[in-house]
């Protein structure tokens, strides 16, 4: 019966010091006021019990507060028509006003659960005045305690709901900013495989044509290479065929100009001038020994060098920008530096809202390259990306 009616509630540590400090009080209060002079406790048992008792209950006071409540006021009566000297504890009194400030801070004012709890208060505050003959201060003074009690315990609810609700919003924001961050690394995906699938189908139909070109400069007396040369054209033109039914459902998704020339690093002097148009100063070099690039790299490439330009241009008032591509033996780094205060940006690069980091993200995770970012000491803004040359290679 016990455990169905507490369910999964459990005393906190605030209900153990709360009730531990009544009870102990009240047995300090009984005992150490025994005597027979007025003012003091001729027979402190009913007294000792009645702190016990009460000291117990306030383990259960956010559980049942209401009728915990109504059983303090009735075990004050019960210990004073048991005593009979017309002393008052002070345990009753503090627990009373432990009981007032859980009532209020239990429901809302203007639920029944909350007119009810008014109600007891009210109900307390009067009995309190029957237990000794009070003055017109006493009953101002009683009235001023189960006043901020009961006002502690509603502000205190409202704080707390006010944090849950607070609670709620950041996990829900959480969620959507999350969601959000899904959904952009899918879309750049999407947008990187298309146009891997351009360089993909180019090239598979240049291997086809050469196939094709070897096996007619065969002669008969090699009919078996040639035969043989036959099912690679076929499957190379098969293998062109599914290609171009998977780019064309992957532009249905909405490219907006299926026709447009593939950027790459050729045009790479374009994109320069175009931001400095645009009002930054914007210094190429490129260091090491240049060498060809396999095309899916080099798109990459340029495809991280302009998302790092565009941010310098919404999210940074930076003057200048260095973008550095060097060749080295086993990678090439691509370093984008500029000399803006980040305006805008978080942490990571990227402001509230953006999704250019992830896309730089995955364009070098692609080819098995690291990308970091980060403020410069002395101000300014650094992207850094690596590309290792097998894994490139692998890869175009």
């Amino acid at each position: 019966m016990l455990r169905r009616l507490l369910g999964d509630w459990r005393p906190t540590w605030l209900d153990l010091l709360l009730s531990l400090a009544v009870g102990v009080t009240g047995l300090v209060e009984s005992f150490g006021r025994q005597g027979s002079q007025p003012g003091q406790i001729s027979d402190p048992v009913p007294l000792a019990v009645g702190a016990v008792v009460a000291g117990t209950l306030l383990l259960l006071r956010r559980r049942f507060p209401t009728s915990l409540l109504l059983a303090l006021i009735s075990i004050g009566l019960a210990v004073r028509a048991v005593a009979g000297d017309g002393y008052y504890a002070a345990w009753h009194f503090y627990s009373t006003l432990i009981l007032v400030h859980t009532v209020a801070s239990a429901a809302e004012l203007r639920s029944r659960c909350g007119l009810a709890g008014l109600a007891c208060v009210l109900v307390a505050y009067a009995s309190l005045q029957t237990f000794q003959r009070n003055d017109i201060a006493e009953f101002m003074i009683s009235a001023v305690f189960m006043g901020v009690a009961y006002g502690s315990g509603i502000l205190l609810r409202r704080q707390i709901d006010r944090t849950l609700r607070l609670a709620e919003r950041a996990i829900r924001l959480e969620v959507e900013r999350e969601e959000r961050a899904r959904q952009a690394v899918a879309e750049e995906r999407t947008r990187i495989a298309r146009e891997l699938h351009d360089i993909v189908s180019h090239n598979v139909s240049v291997m086809t044509l050469h196939t094709g070109g070897v096996r007619m400069r065969l002669g008969e007396e090699h009919r078996r290479e040639r035969d043989m040369l036959l099912g690679v054209e076929k499957a190379g033109r098969e293998a062109v065929e599914e290609l171009q039914l998977m780019l064309g459902v992957l532009r249905r998704t909405g490219d907006p100009d299926p026709g447009a020339s593939r950027p790459s690093l050729e045009r790479l002097d374009e994109l320069v001038t175009q931001v400095r148009e645009a009002g930054v100063d914007v210094r190429l070099r490129i260091t090491g020994e240049p060498r060809p690039l396999p095309p899916g790299l080099a798109l990459s490439v340029y495809r991280v060098i302009q998302e790092a330009l565009t941010n310098v241009l919404k999210h940074s008032p930076a003057a200048s920008a260095d973008v550095v591509i060097a060749h080295g033996p086993t990678g090439l780094d691509v370093e984008i530096t500029d000399d803006g205060t980040g305006g805008g940006r978080g942490s990571d690069g990227q402001r509230p809202g953006g999704h250019g980091l992830i896309g730089m993200r995955e364009r070098t995770a692609m080819h098995g390259g690291e990308l970091s970012t980060g403020p410069v000491p002395g101000g300014g803004y650094r992207v850094v990306a690596r590309f290792p040359m097998d894994a490139a290679a692998a890869t175009g």
